[in-house]
């Protein structure tokens, strides 16, 4: 007999399984993404051959793992899971390669933080499917050949600038994953809904969607707290629940949470919106500099609430508007897109490498 607890987790996990698509039909948004996988798969099938390698590179939560699956599943080839921090070793990498079978995907996560010595070994098994192991050390050290079946390597990536470009230039084939729109975001929450067996309005999940950042790895969390909360106080997810839920897990209207806001505040208060080093800035609000500036910065920058620039980092007159303050004369507007919206890609701002705390 199954205790009830287990029986949860049991659910939980089945959940997490039926929330990733089967197939790019099936998968939301990526549409440029979804063509060109599309085409790569279809020619490797008429030519009955294995699909070229595959280089997925994105921010976190955008689906990479989940399109390395997709792409096992609609070549009818099995999957081989591993990760770049579990690769530190050459030895390592030959163990998994040896063990492939023929047409096998080979699934690395965050490929970038592989072992220099894996990714030199890496070279010759994209390109030629085989290995030299050496055996013996010093003058008696020989080099045996080792012959590989063919497979697939599917690399994701948070930082392609990390890869060296040998590596990058053996793929066959890179993509470039965005950041979700609203509506998309909407089609995954409906989705994700059905499978919660969860009552939900339209207006309740667009809420849900633009708080999400762009990524439904979090439009999906926040979903499963809308349902906790609906669960706990009782009836229907509406837009005034949604609210709730998200207020309690301190999550406004743009999507930020505790820490962007607590960022933005000493930014604002303590120092005039900037410019302010990273590393000031990280003391100030007492968290590590690496936490803030691969994961508060980059949305904050994105959205338009702060700049980088050659002195430090700065407050736009956004930011200062939306946490409720006067923007002091000469602030700066923010970039903006055509659409109004702030720009996707942090890179647009005009920013310089910055010295950090020169102030």
């Amino acid at each position: 007999m199954l205790q009830p607890e287990m029986m949860g987790s049991e659910a939980e996990v089945a959940f997490e399984g039926a929330l990733r698509p089967k197939s790019l039909a099936e998968f939301v948004g990526q549409q440029r993404v979804r063509g060109q996988l599309q085409l790569l798969l279809d020619a490797a099938t008429i030519q009955n051959r294995t699909p070229d390698h595959i280089l997925l590179a994105g921010p976190p939560g955008l689906g990479k793992t989940t399109l390395a699956m997709i792409v096992a599943h609609e070549s009818g080839r099995p999957l081989r899971l591993s990760s770049g921090p579990a690769i530190q070793h050459a030895g390592d990498l030959a163990a998994v390669l040896s063990s492939l079978v023929p047409g096998e995907v080979l699934f690395v996560d965050e490929i970038h933080r592989m072992a220099r010595s894996a990714e030199e070994l890496l070279y010759l098994a994209m390109e030629d499917f085989r290995i030299d192991i050496m055996v013996g050390k010093g003058a008696g050290a020989t080099s045996i050949p080792l012959d590989l079946a063919p497979f697939t390597l599917v690399g994701a990536t948070t930082r392609s600038g990390l890869l060296p470009n040998p590596l990058r230039d053996r793929f066959g084939f890179t993509a470039h994953l965005e950041f979700y729109d609203t509506d998309e975001l909407v089609e995954v929450l409906r989705r994700a809904a059905v499978l919660l067996e969860l009552a939900i309005e339209q207006s309740a999940l667009i809420e849900i969607a633009r708080r999400s950042r762009g990524t439904p790895r979090i439009a999906n969390r926040l979903l499963r707290r809308v349902r906790d909360y609906a669960l706990v106080h009782g009836g229907d997810a509406t837009r005034a629940v949604v609210r709730s839920a998200l207020e309690l897990y301190d999550v406004d209207e743009l999507g930020l949470d505790r820490l962007d806001r607590a960022v933005m505040n000493i930014l604002l208060t303590r120092f005039n919106g900037g410019p302010v080093g990273l590393n000031t800035l990280a003391v100030s609000v007492g968290e590590e500099s690496e936490t803030i500036e691969s994961v508060v910065e980059p949305f904050l920058v994105r959205i338009g609430l702060i700049i980088r620039t050659p002195r430090g980092r700065m407050a736009t007159a956004e930011g200062w508007r939306h946490l409720g303050l006067q923007p002091p004369a000469g602030a700066l507007p923010g970039p903006t897109s055509s659409t109004g919206r702030a720009d996707a890609h942090p890179s647009s701002t005009g920013a310089e490498p910055l010295f950090d705390d020169e102030l």
